[in-house]
């Protein structure tokens, strides 16, 4: 491949930005540019050179715009080979000019759907003639530059300056990689939008694409890789959040984010998600975000050391403040207004992100994980549990305090990894118990730690006494539930569905404790 030319164009885009000033420096080097449309409208009015593609093609758009690039004088001109002899006679002969630049990105489809639009005004957003020029100019970049992007206007206007009004072939071999990555998640998010017409969450072929957004330092250890990427439907979250201050975000800075945040949208009230290595270390509601924040933080504040914070408020200057005084890699909120702005500013290497409003718990969606040779696609865990939902399985029925300390204990329980049992007083987490290989250990372990807090702290009372106990899963035998006991758990929430139930059940009424079954569980792995 050598440096080709530019002597003519074809310009037919849905986004506008910058596109007066990349076709007036084209015009300024003698290129002759051949549009449709509003693109030709924009471009005339600039009073910059431009013919309609109709006039080129001696063919009218029809069929209310479906068709009118799909031409061979235009489809020709674009994949002619300027290196073969027949195809150049019968570009001749039929009397079809070769184009040497396609500058075209798509119809807005994902953005149409994403407002809601009718099934009509989707299907009508779905470009035909777009995706065909840009897969045209992608296969013959020997000669032809293809340009899908506003972000690459610069890229070529750089390099004709460096050659001559050529581009070059490095160039043009990235610009058509880049091209096709650009039609396939164009394509795929249309593939997957037609399999949730059809109502099935898993097609046939699955499509999964994404967006580059930034090259990581490295991944989960320094020998890693790692990339951040943006694709899937939209939502609220770390990958979309302004970074207002900080050091650039880690790997594990972004999953560990994502968890916190993911968390901390389950609530309503002011509440505060303090994260460590993808489990909370600290949950906790409260009257204010400064007091949620404080709440969470007593939980453990050892492993809060260095930890991510999440809030589902805007943050205030009291509880930046407080959050001033804690080594902290993240924190994450809807919102900051100045003054917490300002104070969190003179930590200039706490990364702040914003991210304008809270997920919605309850949204549907995938969640992808690798494994070898594949991915395992499954539905978000949206499951949530109401009072209503529960059975009381115990001669003792929780309070209503009780009940409500439950219902949130179950909720954060939703968010730790398995095994996991949580201990939950007043609207707080009292001791966290997670990932362990048996359930009795991650009772014991959450009793531990609330042990250390306590002594930390300087309390006499052990923090878990008189506290309600959640469990993901079912306690397969009592030992589970009674270890709870043992740290002074009066009531527990579990989903029930062991086939020693009536077992477990027995113990929690022998110990004179309410437990209450919720009939879903909660494994996260």
């Amino acid at each position: 491949m050598t440096d080709t030319p530019i002597v003519r164009a074809l310009i037919s885009v849905s986004d506008k930005t910058g596109l007066i000033e990349f076709a007036r420096q084209l015009n300024s080097v003698g290129v002759e540019i051949l549009s449709t449309g509003g693109s030709a409208k924009i471009m005339s009015d600039a009073e910059i050179a431009v013919t309609e593609v109709a006039d080129h093609t001696g063919s009218p758009e029809i069929l209310d715009g479906r068709v009118k690039t799909l031409h061979p004088k235009i489809h020709g001109g674009i994949l002619g080979r300027r290196d073969l002899d027949s195809h150049q006679k019968q570009m001749a002969e039929h009397n079809i000019a070769p184009i040497d630049l396609v500058v075209v990105n798509l119809y807005p489809f994902e953005a149409t759907v994403a407002k809601g639009a009718p099934f009509e005004d989707c299907i009508e957003n779905i470009d035909i003639g777009g995706p065909a020029l840009i897969r045209a100019a992608a296969k013959n970049h020997d000669a032809v530059t293809i340009v899908t992007n506003p972000n690459q206007y610069a890229r070529v206007q750089a390099d004709m300056d460096a050659n001559n009004g050529a581009t070059s072939a490095e160039l043009r071999l990235q610009l058509a990689e880049e091209a096709y990555a650009h039609t396939a998640i164009y394509d795929g998010m249309i593939a997957n939008w037609f399999a949730t017409q059809r109502g099935g969450p898993f097609p046939e072929r699955l499509v999964i694409g994404g967006i580059l957004q930034k090259g990581l330092r490295y991944g989960e250890n320094p020998h890693q890789e790692a990339a951040l990427y943006l694709g899937g439907p939209a939502r609220t979250g770390v990958a979309s959040a302004e970074q207002i201050q900080g050091k650039e975000l880690s790997y594990n800075n972004l999953n560990d984010t994502d968890a916190a945040f993911e968390l901390v949208s389950e609530f309503q009230q002011p509440a505060c998600a303090i994260i460590k290595h993808a489990n909370p270390c600290g949950v906790a509601i409260g009257e204010t975000l400064s007091d949620a924040y404080s709440k969470a933080l007593t939980c453990d504040p050892v492993s809060a050391f260095g930890g991510i914070i999440a809030l589902n408020q805007t943050l205030d200057a009291v509880t930046a403040a407080k959050i001033a005084d804690l080594f902290a890699e993240v924190v994450i909120a809807p919102n900051a207004n100045s003054e917490a702005r300002e104070i969190l500013s003179a930590k200039k290497n706490l990364r702040v992100l914003i991210t304008g409003e809270m997920a919605s718990p309850a949204s549907p969606g995938l969640t992808i994980k690798s494994i070898a040779g594949g991915f395992l696609a499954q539905s978000r865990d949206n499951g949530y549990i109401r009072e209503a939902d529960v059975k009381v399985v115990t001669a003792i029925k929780p309070t209503p305090k009780q009940m409500s300390d439950l219902l949130f204990a179950f909720t954060v329980c939703k968010h730790v990894k398995s095994n996991a049992i949580i201990y939950v007083k007043n609207g707080i987490t009292v001791g966290m118990g997670a990932g362990q290989m048996s359930r009795v250990d991650s009772s014991r372990i959450a009793a531990l730690k609330s042990k250390d807090a306590t002594e930390a702290a300087g309390e006499k009372s052990l923090r878990t006494a008189g506290s309600v106990v959640a469990s993901d899963a079912f306690f397969p035998f009592a030992d589970g539930l009674l270890a709870a006991v043992d740290a002074g758990a009066e009531a527990v929430i579990q989903p029930g569905g062991s086939i020693r139930d009536e077992e477990v059940i027995a113990a929690a009424d022998e110990a004179g404790i309410a437990m209450v079954f919720t009939g879903m569980r909660h494994f996260r792995h």
